[in-house]
C-alpha cells in the first residue's frame, strides 16, 4: 500500500517505522524539509498543507491508497473529495474535519451526543470574549479553535488578563480560522488520555489509561497505567466509544478526560491519531505500542488484545533556545547509563524555545512505586541539554 502522511513530526516518524515494518511505502509531507518522519520515509514532499491546490497536487502525483493526517494545519475539507474517489482517509474524512476544529468536536460531544463537558462559548471578537467571560466567571480557559501543543491557550484568572488572552489566542491559531473558545475551568483531580482503537473488522479496544501533566496546554510527562476509579474508567470508555463511533473510521484516537472525585468524568478533547502522551507506550508498557496499533487498524490487520505488560513513564526534552542551526545534545551518556531506560531524540532540524526535541522513557514491573518511576524519568530528561 502507498500511504501519504500529512505531517511529519515525531509521532509521524514512529508511525512510518511501524508501517514500513509491515512492508508499506510512505510519502512523508510537511511544511519544512528534514522533518523527523521524512528521515525514515520512502519519499517526501514539502508544501503548505493548508493550500488545497498543493495538497491535491501531491495526491495526484503519488496516487496513494491511504491518507494519514498527523497534524491540524491541513485543508481538511479536500479530504472528502479524496475519500469519494476511493482513497482511504484515516480514520475518516468526517473524523478529521470534526476533530481538527474545537468548535465542531465540542458541539458534537456536548450538544449531539450529550457528553459531560465544561461550559463553553465562542468568540469572534474581543467584545464577545468579554461577554462570555462574564457568564462563565473566573478563572476560565481561552483557546484557539485550531491549534496544537498548547499554542494560543491561556488560563485567565482576572478580567485584566483578557486582552492578552485574546491577542495570544489569535496569534496561536493555526489555519485561517480566527475564533476562540472560552471554557469553564474544571477543578479536576487528574487528567487522562484514553487511547481508543477502532477497527475495520473488530471491536473497539481501549488501552490502559495514561495519566499526564501539561504546562501551558502542552504535554510534559505521562505515565501508564494511571490510577483511576473503576467507575470513572467505565464512564470514560463509554464516552470514548460513543464519540469515535459517531465520527466513524478505523485508527487510534487520543481521547482526553478530566477526572474529579466530586463531579466525575468530563470529556475534554479528541485527536484522531496517535497522541503525544501515548509515547509512553514506546517503553513497552502494553502489548503493541500506540503506533503499531494505529498501523494495524489503518491496514485492517487483526488486533487480538491490548493488555498492560509493565508500568512506564515519559518526560520530554525541551529546547531552551531558538536556532536555525542543527541542534546538538549533551547528557545523553547519563541517560543511557540508567537501567530500564530509553532515550529518543526526534531529529528536528531546528529549535525554538520549549520545542519538544526528545523524550526519555523508563519502565518498571507492575506494582512498582509509580511516583519514584516518574521522578526518575523527569530527572533523567533534565540531564539532556539542547544547544
Amino acid at each position: 500500500m502507498k500511504i501519504l502522511l500529512l505531517g511529519s513530526g515525531e509521532l509521524g516518524k514512529e508511525f512510518v517505522i511501524s508501517a514500513q515494518r509491515k512492508g508499506q511505502y510512505i510519502i512523508a509531507c510537511d511544511s519544512y524539509p528534514g522533518a523527523p518522519a521524512m528521515q525514515v520515509a520512502d519519499a517526501c514532499e514539502v508544501f503548505n498543507m493548508l493550500d488545497g491546490d498543493a495538497l491535491e497536487q501531491a495526491v495526484r502525483k503519488h496516487q496513494p491508497d491511504i491518507i494519514v493526517p498527523e497534524i491540524e494545519a491541513i485543508r481538511t475539507e479536500r479530504l472528502y473529495d479524496f475519500e469519494r474517489e476511493g482513497i482511504q482517509v484515516v480514520p475518516s474524512a468526517r473524523a478529521v474535519n470534526f476533530t481538527m476544529n474545537r468548535k465542531a468536536i465540542r458541539d458534537l460531544a456536548a450538544k449531539e451526543l450529550g457528553l459531560k463537558t465544561a461550559r463553553y462559548f465562542y468568540a469572534k471578537s474581543y467584545e464577545e470574549l468579554e461577554a462570555a467571560a462574564q457568564q462563565i466567571g473566573f478563572p476560565c480557559v481561552v483557546k484557539p479553535l485550531m491549534s496544537s501543543a498548547g499554542k494560543g491557550q491561556s488560563l485567565v484568572r482576572t478580567p485584566d488578563e483578557l486582552p492578552h488572552a485574546w491577542e495570544y489566542g489569535c496569534s496561536g491559531s493555526r489555519g485561517d480560522i480566527k475564533e476562540l473558545i472560552i471554557e469553564e475551568f474544571i477543578h479536576f483531580d487528574s487528567e487522562i488520555t484514553l487511547l481508543t482503537v477502532t477497527q475495520k473488522n473488530g471491536p473497539t479496544l481501549f488501552c490502559p489509561p495514561i495519566g499526564h501533566v501539561q504546562k501551558g496546554g502542552d504535554y510534559r510527562e505521562s505515565f501508564q497505567p494511571a490510577p483511576i476509579d473503576p467507575d470513572h474508567l467505565r464512564q470514560a470508555q463509554e464516552m470514548a466509544d460513543k464519540v469515535t463511533r459517531a465520527l466513524t473510521g478505523a485508527g487510534i484516537w487520543g481521547v482526553e478526560f478530566f477526572l474529579s472525585h466530586k463531579d466525575g468524568v468530563y470529556f475534554s478533547e479528541l485527536s484522531p491519531r496517535p497522541h503525544d502522551t501515548g509515547m509512553v507506550t514506546l517503553a513497552g508498557t502494553q502489548y503493541l505500542n500506540e503506533f503499531e496499533l494505529h498501523c494495524r487498524a489503518v491496514l485492517g490487520l487483526p488486533i487480538p488484545a491490548i493488555h498492560q505488560e509493565r508500568m512506564g513513564a515519559s518526560a520530554v526534552v525541551l529546547s531552551p533556545i531558538a536556532s536555525t542551526e542543527q541542534p546538538r545534545y549533551k547528557g545523553m551518556e547519563e541517560v543511557c547509563a540508567a537501567d530500564n531506560t530509553y532515550l529518543r531524540i526526534f531529529g528536528k532540524p531546528t529549535t525554538r524555545v520549549n520545542r519538544r526535541m526528545g523524550v526519555v522513557l523508563c519502565y518498571a514491573p507492575l506494582g512498582s512505586d509509580l511516583d519514584a518511576l516518574r521522578d526518575k524519568t523527569k530527572a533523567l530528561a533534565a540531564k539532556v541539554e539542547v544547544y
